[in-house]
């Protein structure tokens, strides 16, 4: 595979060589109110221009490490059965090769095939799941798989047990009583590093759990958000524990919905700080 030319700020380096490769999966095609996250795996990489590849944060530098961005895949836009089988295929083929994964969504439906995949290598594997919205509906407008049902879908998958809920402010009472249910809410982190200690971790990060003041780009904004330090927080917290990140996930940015750009400079410098939370735990 090789490396595109508007990769991410200093990602560009040899693919079989490299610890990470980031990929774009540009689908949003169950949005339900503010469609437009396609745009994001390209509106971030431009974005990511503006920022530094130091890290004041980490100490560290992305030039100094072997991360290569591979572009986005080639989907159709509204055929979801072909979107999950490519994207899934995509992600087994990384992983044979023993790659961590960064994903730029695209909506958060896009979380399941990759995961999928991610799973059939690390079947022992924990999720953490940062987002202003459950998404455990059983099913959503008479729709098992879309953006609102993801999580509960990956729960089927991994066990409703080894999710664990970061910033979610938004669901349905049924969503709540699971999340109440399996214990799994907003947990202190020392109850995380006990749970999660030594495991194999995803990570998935729905960037509308900031709140909109300070990413007002998404498809679903919820008031009463992480502001961006508190997010950085928990995401130092996790690079801290001692575990194996295998793979990340971004997504649910819709560029459109913000003309300032803001958003989208937000979501790559996450983006940033992610690549140093896998790379250096």
């Amino acid at each position: 595979m090789k490396t595109i030319s508007n990769a991410f700020i200093s990602c560009n380096k040899d693919f079989d060589n490299s610890e990470i490769v980031i990929f774009g999966v540009p689908y949003d095609g169950t949005s339900s109110f503010r469609p437009g996250s396609r745009f994001a795996p390209d509106r971030i990489r431009e974005a990511s221009y503006g920022l530094e590849t130091y890290s004041p944060e980490y100490r560290c530098d992305l030039e100094n490490f072997k991360i290569t961005d591979v572009g986005n895949i080639d989907i159709p836009f509204g055929d979801k059965k072909q979107v999950f089988e490519i994207t899934e295929s995509f992600t087994a083929n990384l992983l044979k090769y023993n790659k961590r994964t960064l994903t730029l969504g695209g909506e958060h439906l896009i979380s399941l095939p990759v995961l999928k995949s991610v799973f059939e290598k690390f079947n022992d594997l924990k999720v953490i799941h940062i987002d202003a919205h459950a998404d455990l509906r059983k099913d959503y407008l008479n729709e098992k798989y879309s953006h609102a049902t993801v999580m509960h879908c990956i729960g089927e998958l991994i066990g409703f047990e080894n999710i664990f809920h970061y910033g979610i402010r938004s669901g349905t009472e049924y969503e709540f009583s699971l999340m109440d249910y399996y214990k799994n809410l907003n947990r202190s982190f020392d109850y995380l590093k006990e749970k999660i200690s030594g495991s194999n971790v995803y990570i998935t990060l729905d960037l509308d759990v900031l709140d909109p003041s300070v990413l007002p780009g998404t498809g679903t904004p919820e008031p009463g958000g992480y502001g961006f330090n508190e997010l950085c927080v928990l995401l130092k917290f996790i690079n801290e524990l001692n575990i194996n990140i295998v793979g990340v996930d971004v997504v649910e940015l819709s560029p459109d919905y913000d003309c300032s750009g803001v958003s989208s400079i937000v979501a790559a410098k996450i983006v940033r700080e992610l690549l140093f939370c896998i790379l250096l735990t």
